[in-house]
């Protein structure tokens, strides 16, 4: 495009060796390695979370099976009781989630980086 004696090519836009104007497309290419760190790396940090989330749950439901068990002595097994088993659980599973999926990133990383030889 000329404008006031001065040729303005945009970014897209380019000469070939003939002089002539043609728009180079930019494809976006899909990365496979790129994904697979970045989906360890979220099932990580959310495995992580969720053993703090649950940690703190089966904290409150401990200390809320002993005041229900100080307050009403005929309580022998308390619903907190299977809450806080279900919160103890889900902290062991979320939390050998976070520790496989760090394995499995750092197995890659390093063999990505090729520190075997």
């Amino acid at each position: 495009m000329m404008t006031n004696r001065k040729q303005i090519l945009y970014q897209q836009a380019q000469l070939d060796q003939n002089n002539k104007l043609f728009i180079r497309r930019s494809r976006r290419v899909f990365k496979i390695k790129k994904f697979i760190n970045h989906a360890i790396e979220t099932a990580a940090i959310a495995s992580l979370l969720f053993t703090g989330f649950a940690g703190v749950g089966a904290i409150g439901c401990w200390g809320l099976e002993i005041i229900e068990t100080n307050t009403n002595l005929k309580i022998i097994f308390s619903s907190w009781h299977y809450q806080k088993n279900a919160c103890l659980g889900g902290m062991l599973v979320s939390f050998s989630t976070f520790l496989g999926s760090s394995l499995l990133g750092a197995s890659f990383s390093i063999s990505r980086d090729n520190f075997h030889k």
